[in-house]
C-alpha cells in the first residue's frame, strides 16, 4: 500500500526536476489567484477576468516577436497590454456612457484577434499553441522566480488592502466618505488580476490562465457564505486541482494545463450538485422540508380531531 502511494504521489516528484518546478508553480498560483477570483465573483465581474486573460495576448505576442520565447519580454508585454486594455475599457465607458462590461468584451475580441495574428506572423502553429495553452511542465527556474514574485506581491497587497476591497464591494459610497477613492482601489485590484494572469500564461496559457482563478472561487460559493470561508475553500480547491491535475497528466500522459482546469471543473460540478448552499441538493431539501412539515401538521390535526371526538362521545355516555 505504501509502495503504491509512493509510486503514485511521490515518485514523479522525486525523479523529475520539471515535475517539482511545475508543482511549485501550481501551488504558488493556487495561493494567489483564487482570492482574486472570489473578489471578482463578489463584484459581479466574473467574466471580466476572462476578458483580461485575453487582453494580455497582444503584449505577449509582441514580446515573443521581439525577444522570442523570452519570459521577461513576454511577461512585460502582457502586463502593459492588460493595463492598457483595462484603461481603454474604463475610459470608453466613462466618456461615452457605454457599459464597462460591453466595452471590455469589445476590447477582449480585438485583443484576442490581434494577439493570434501577431503570433501567426512571427512564428509557427506550435508557437501559437504554446502561447494560447501554455505548458506547466516547461517552467524553468526564471519562470518559477517570476511566478513566485508575482504571487508574493499579490498576497502582500491583498493583505494590506483587504478591508478596503471588502468595503468597496459592499458600500463604495462609505469608502468615498472616508476619503478613499474607489477608483484607486479598483485600479490596484485590476492590476493584481493582470499580474496573476501574466504569471499564469506560462503555465496554463492565455486561454486557461483565468481557470485557476475563477473555478475554485465559484465552487467555494456552494459551501460557504462567509468571505473567509470562500477564500480558504477556494485556495484548498485550487491546491487540490493543481496537484491532482499535474499527477494525472503524468500517469495518463495527458496535457497538464487542461488536466488541472478539468479537475477544478469537476470539483465545481460536484459542488453545484451537492454543495451546502444554492446547489441542486440544497434546493431539493428546501422544497422537501415544507411538504414534510405540512404532512406533520395535517397528521397532528387529524390526531387532535380524533381525540376531540373521543372526548365528546365519552361525555355523551
Amino acid at each position: 500500500m505504501i509502495d503504491t502511494l509512493n509510486s503514485l504521489l511521490l515518485a514523479p516528484l522525486n525523479d523529475y526536476g520539471f515535475m517539482r518546478r511545475a508543482l511549485i508553480a501550481g501551488l504558488a498560483l493556487s495561493l494567489a489567484a483564487p482570492p482574486l477570483g472570489v473578489f471578482l465573483m463578489l463584484r459581479g465581474m466574473s467574466l471580466i477576468g476572462d476578458a483580461m486573460a485575453h487582453a494580455i495576448l497582444p503584449g505577449v505576442a509582441l514580446g515573443f516577436l521581439l525577444g522570442g520565447f523570452s519570459l521577461p519580454a513576454m511577461s512585460l508585454g502582457g502586463i502593459l497590454s492588460g493595463l492598457v486594455v483595462a484603461g481603454l475599457a474604463g475610459g470608453v465607458s466613462q466618456l461615452t456612457g457605454h457599459r464597462e462590461d460591453a466595452a471590455m468584451a469589445s476590447f477582449y475580441l480585438i485583443s484576442l484577434a490581434a494577439g493570434v495574428m501577431l503570433v501567426s506572423l512571427g512564428g509557427s502553429s506550435v508557437d501559437l499553441t504554446h502561447v494560447l495553452f501554455g505548458s506547466i511542465l516547461a517552467v524553468d527556474t526564471t519562470a518559477l522566480w517570476l511566478i513566485a514574485a508575482v504571487c508574493s506581491v499579490t498576497v502582500v497587497v491583498l493583505a494590506l488592502s483587504f478591508r478596503a476591497l471588502v468595503v468597496e464591494c459592499l458600500d463604495p459610497l462609505f469608502l468615498r466618505g472616508q476619503g478613499v477613492r474607489s477608483g484607486l482601489i479598483q485600479g490596484v485590484f485590476l492590476g493584481l488580476v493582470v499580474l496573476n494572469l501574466t504569471a499564469g500564461f506560462q503555465t496554463l496559457g492565455t486561454l486557461m490562465a483565468v481557470g485557476l482563478m475563477m473555478l475554485p472561487a465559484t465552487a467555494a460559493r456552494f459551501w460557504s457564505k462567509r468571505l473567509e470561508g470562500l477564500i480558504g475553500l477556494a485556495v484548498l480547491i485550487a491546491l487540490f486541482a493543481s496537484t491532482g491535475g499535474l499527477l494525472l497528466s503524468y500517469h495518463f500522459s495527458l496535457p497538464s494545463g487542461p488536466s488541472i482546469i478539468l479537475l477544478a471543473g469537476a470539483v465545481y460540478l460536484l459542488s453545484a450538485l451537492g454543495g451546502r448552499y444554492h446547489s441542486l441538493l440544497a434546493r431539493w431539501r428546501r422544497t422537501a422540508t415544507p411538504l414534510e412539515s405540512a404532512d406533520g401538521e395535517s397528521a397532528d390535526r387529524e390526531s387532535a380531531g380524533r381525540e376531540s371526538a373521543g372526548r365528546e362521545s365519552a361525555s355523551t355516555r
